[in-house]
C-alpha cells in the first residue's frame, strides 16, 4: 500500500482557537464548565473534554445560573446570549471569526430591509445560529429545486449568504442559480466559504489522480468532513469517512492500493497518525506527504484568557 497524505488537513484556525480557548478556560476556571453544543464537531475532541469535566448542553436551561458557559465554534443565536445574561451566566465566546462574519452580514442586510437567502444545511448548529439573527427576514435553501420554488413580491430587495463549511463547487452552482433567478440579488463582497474548507477540498481534488481509495478522517456530524468525502466520490474515487483507526476494518482494503488520506477541519492530527500506524502495521504501507498550499492563519483567544 502507498499512502498520499494530503496537506493541508485537519484542524483549521477556528477549531484551534475553540479548542485552545476551552483548554485555557479549564485551566483558569476549573470545572464544572459548560459548553453550548459540541465545541467542534468531532467525537474524539468532545469525548476528551467530557472526560475532563466539561458538560455539553443543547438547551440553555441545562446550565445553572451563575455558572460558566462557552459558546461553540459554530456560534449561537442572539436569544441564547440574552437568556444567558438574564440568568447571570458568565460566558466565553469561541465562535469562529469567519462564522461571526456571516452573522454580521445577516444583521447588516436585515437592517437595510433585505430578504436574505441562506445557502446551507437545515439543522446544522452554524445555520441555526445565523438564521436566528433575522428569523423574519431569512429563508434557507439546500438545492436548486428550493431556489426555483422561491417567490417574492416585485420590488423585494434580495441578498444571500452561505454556510461556511459547504462544498466550494456546490456553493458556486447554488449562487449561480440564485443570480439567474434573481439577477439583482446582493451578495457578500467575498465568498463565505472558509479558507480551510476550500483548501482541504482543493487538496483532495488535486491529489486524487492515480488514487484508488480516499480515506477521510472526521466525524459524520462534521459538515466539511462530509464534503471532503463527497468531493472524492465526485471524482470517481471510492471514499470512506471514518472517525478514527477503529473504523479501519479488514474488508476496506486489499492491501496494494494507493490511498489518499485527508482530514476534516475538526479532526485532530493524532487521530490521523493513529490511522497511518494501523495501515503501516497491516499493509506495510509507505507514506508520502504532499503539500498543495500552506496555511498560516491564526485567531487570537478571547481577551478574558489572554
Amino acid at each position: 500500500m502507498h499512502i498520499i497524505l494530503a496537506n493541508p488537513r485537519g484542524f483549521c484556525a477556528g477549531v484551534n482557537r475553540a479548542v485552545e480557548t476551552l483548554n485555557a478556560a479549564l485551566e483558569k476556571y476549573g470545572t464544572p464548565f459548560y459548553v453550548y453544543h459540541e465545541i467542534v464537531h468531532n467525537t474524539w475532541v468532545v469525548e476528551d473534554f467530557r472526560r475532563r469535566g466539561v458538560v455539553f448542553v443543547n438547551e440553555i436551561n441545562e446550565v445553572p445560573a451563575h455558572s460558566r458557559l462557552m459558546f461553540s465554534a459554530h456560534g449561537v443565536s442572539p436569544e441564547i446570549r440574552i437568556e444567558a445574561a438574564k440568568r447571570n451566566i458568565k460566558t466565553l465566546d469561541a465562535t469562529c471569526p469567519l462564522v461571526q462574519k456571516v452573522h454580521r452580514q445577516v444583521k447588516s442586510y436585515a437592517s437595510l430591509n433585505y430578504r436574505i437567502i441562506l445557502i446551507g444545511h437545515r439543522g446544522h448548529d452554524e445555520v441555526n445560529g445565523v438564521m436566528n439573527e433575522a428569523p423574519d427576514n431569512i429563508d434557507i435553501v439546500e438545492n436548486e429545486a428550493e431556489i426555483e420554488a422561491l417567490n417574492y413580491p416585485e420590488g423585494t430587495k434580495l441578498s444571500y449568504v452561505t454556510q461556511t463549511t459547504l462544498s466550494v463547487n456546490e456553493t458556486q452552482k447554488m449562487t449561480d442559480w440564485l443570480r439567474r433567478k434573481f439577477p439583482g440579488i446582493a451578495g457578500p463582497p467575498q465568498a463565505n466559504i472558509c479558507y480551510a474548507t476550500q483548501n482541504r477540498q482543493d487538496a483532495v481534488e488535486k491529489l486524487c489522480a492515480g488514487v484508488d481509495v480516499a480515506l477521510i478522517v472526521g466525524s459524520r456530524t462534521s459538515s466539511n468532513s462530509c464534503r471532503l468525502a463527497e468531493k472524492a466520490e465526485a471524482l470517481g474515487i471510492c471514499a470512506y469517512l471514518i472517525d478514527g483507526h477503529l473504523d479501519i476494518t479488514s474488508g476496506l482494503f486489499r492491501g496494494d492500493e494507493t490511498v489518499l488520506i485527508s482530514a476534516g477541519a475538526s479532526a485532530p492530527e493524532y487521530v490521523v497518525q493513529e490511522c497511518l500506524n494501523v495501515l503501516k502495521s497491516r499493509f506495510n504501507a509507505t507514506v508520502e506527504e504532499k503539500t498543495v498550499c500552506k496555511e498560516n492563519v491564526r485567531f487570537r483567544l478571547p481577551e478574558e484568557l489572554t
